[in-house]
């Protein structure tokens, strides 16, 4: 479906504004600017800062855009022991430290909204130098939390290793992703057995070590100090919301397998989504077979892009053969008419263009998909799983993980779908259009610290993936995610209802960490309840408890927080 009216000419200047707009702010957020510090000012603004760590003005964009603060003190320490000291300059000077990696998130862990340019915060920037990679054994690899997810795999596949599932951006950071449990999409198939070093849980569930900077009381000083998985204090540190400081892990690894990815976009909605017990092509009978699924479902379309993942030691006669990552062009490089369209909406208010957008872009990926030959590949399992660069469209996102037994996820995904196309569907009639993006459905497994091949492994406190004690026979993950333009109207309402939806329905939902939660009717991370009661309720109290005792322990000067982390741990 194609909106004719709307160019996608390139000399057609109005459009190439609106395609500026919409790339501009990919590249703003892609790489943080920094600019050399006069040194004058740095020594009256920040005196006694270490001398060997040079000093930036940085602007921090979050992977958006909605979240910025411009002209912030940076800092890029060479190694852990430089983290160190300028952790101790400043609780000394009574600044806080944000650790940046690469921005891709999108809630204020990093960095809150309206934080002035003098405000006493510091960025440590951990991507220029923090980037050490080596094998600590057979299994494991030593990892700086600097190094790119795109940097680690590589490493890994070089070395006949890989992961289970992994994000799909290759430029999220390691110590990123550990903060906030990032995950893929992945439970045994039919018959599948665990491979040794793996995990169908999230990254955090790999850690065996992690050298973390935290207060020492004999010493009166922040100093490195390395955790083993199987110490009561790791728990709170391998999924911990950016309230530490992590400068290095050493994380359980496997053989490396060859994966099979099979795109397919000839599914109806109302069929992969169906109510369970029918015997159609659901969702559910395509992880039952594969164990590796995820359904990219365009706004206002009724064909999600489906694609299936398969272990497959030797190429299918089908599929091509994929060298690296990154194999869906049309969806990592905006296309001009999508391009136009959405940067129409955004500049002109056009926000009624949503059900053009998601026919577009539903086009795009089905053309695409055939014109690069790219509707069923094989190869290295990294060149598969990360499949997101950063000039793709920026979207803000929300995001939740509910928690069921493996039997239960079709159910959750049909209850999901049908409250969601309803809403939507109440909305258009009201002449709101508060989705333009996908609806994003994956499957995990939980953290199980056994699969850490540790002896006394501790689970991660804060990791969404945690297993609920009260409820052993929940076994899996459902991951649900709406994507839509930033600046939507409506969207805030929409999502609210949504998230009331999930609490409400089911007693296993928690929030996605990097993403949108705790909505009010015009606002997101500002529902008191869904913060006070509903997240910590989702963990337990006593889990959330132990959680924030261990972390203010081990910085009892708040010196690795924000605004908002003080909120959410009050």
């Amino acid at each position: 479906m194609t909106d004719r009216s709307v160019s996608n000419h390139p000399q057609d200047d109005s459009s190439w504004s609106r395609r500026g707009f919409l790339l501009s702010a990919a590249a703003l957020a892609a790489v943080p600017i920094l600019l050399p510090a006069d040194p004058a000012a740095a020594a009256e603004e920040l005196p006694d800062f270490p001398a060997g760590v040079a000093l930036h003005r940085s602007a921090y964009r979050n992977w958006v855009g909605e979240i910025t603060a411009d002209g912030l003190w940076a800092c890029a320490p060479t190694g852990p022991d430089q983290v160190a000291e300028v952790v101790n300059w400043a609780w000394r000077h009574g600044w806080r430290v944000r650790a940046r990696g690469s921005s891709h998130g999108w809630s204020p862990l990093t960095v809150t909204e309206g934080t002035a340019s003098d405000a006493p915060v510091l960025l440590v920037d951990t991507a220029p130098h923090l980037t050490g990679l080596s094998l600590d054994s057979t299994t494991a690899v030593r990892a700086g939390t600097g190094v790119t997810l795109e940097a680690l795999l590589t490493y890994l596949e070089e070395h006949g290793l890989g992961v289970t599932a992994a994000p799909a951006p290759g430029d999220l950071t390691l110590g990123g992703a550990l903060a906030v449990d990032a995950h893929g999409t992945a439970v045994p198939a039919d018959g599948e057995q665990r491979l040794p070093g793996q995990t169908y849980g999230s990254l955090s569930n790999r850690i065996l070590s992690l050298t973390a900077v935290v207060w020492d009381e004999d010493s009166g000083a922040y100093v490195l100090r390395e955790f083993s998985r199987a110490e009561a204090d790791s728990a709170a540190l391998l999924t911990h919301l950016g309230r530490a400081f992590v400068t290095e892990v050493v994380l359980r690894v496997g053989a490396n397998s060859n994966l099979r990815c099979v795109s397919r976009v000839d599914i109806p909605a109302a069929e992969l989504f169906a109510a369970p017990g029918g015997d159609g092509r659901t969702f559910a009978n395509f992880l039952e077979e594969a164990g590796r699924v995820e359904a990219i479902w365009f706004a206002y379309t009724e064909f999600p892009w489906l694609k299936v993942w398969s272990v497959a030691p030797t190429r299918p006669l089908t599929s091509r053969r994929v060298t690296s990552p990154y194999n869906y062009p049309f969806s990592d490089n905006v296309p001009t008419l999508v391009a136009d369209l959405a940067g129409r909406m955004v500049s002109d208010a056009a926000w009624y263009l949503a059900p053009v957008l998601g026919n577009a872009q539903l086009d795009v990926a089905t053309v695409g998909l055939t014109a690069t030959l790219s509707a069923d590949i094989w190869g290295p399992s990294k060149n598969s799983l990360l499949y997101i660069k950063p000039t793709t469209l920026r979207v803000t996102a929300n995001g939740y993980a509910v928690l069921t037994s493996r039997d239960q996820v079709q159910r959750v995904v049909s209850e999901f779908t049908d409250f969601y196309r309803e809403r939507l569907a109440a909305y258009t009639a009201q002449g709101r259009f508060p989705v333009n993006g996908t609806v994003e459905i994956r499957v995990t497994g939980l953290d199980d610290p056994a699969e850490a091949e540790v002896q006394g492994a501790r689970a991660p406190l804060l990791s969404a993936l945690r297993a609920d004690q009260e409820h052993p026979e929940w076994d899996t993950a459902v991951w649900l995610d709406i994507l839509t333009l930033p600046g939507t109207p409506y969207a805030e309402a929409f999502l609210r209802d949504i998230e009331q939806f999930l609490i409400d329905g089911y007693d296993g939902t928690r929030v996605e960490w990097s993403k949108g939660w705790a909505y009010t009717d015009d606002a997101v991370w500002e529902d008191e309840e869904v913060l006070g009661t509903a997240i910590p309720g989702s963990f337990g109290e006593a889990v959330w408890g132990q959680a924030a005792g261990v972390l203010d322990r081990l910085d009892p000067h708040g010196v690795f927080g924000n605004a908002f982390l003080d909120r959410l741990f009050r």
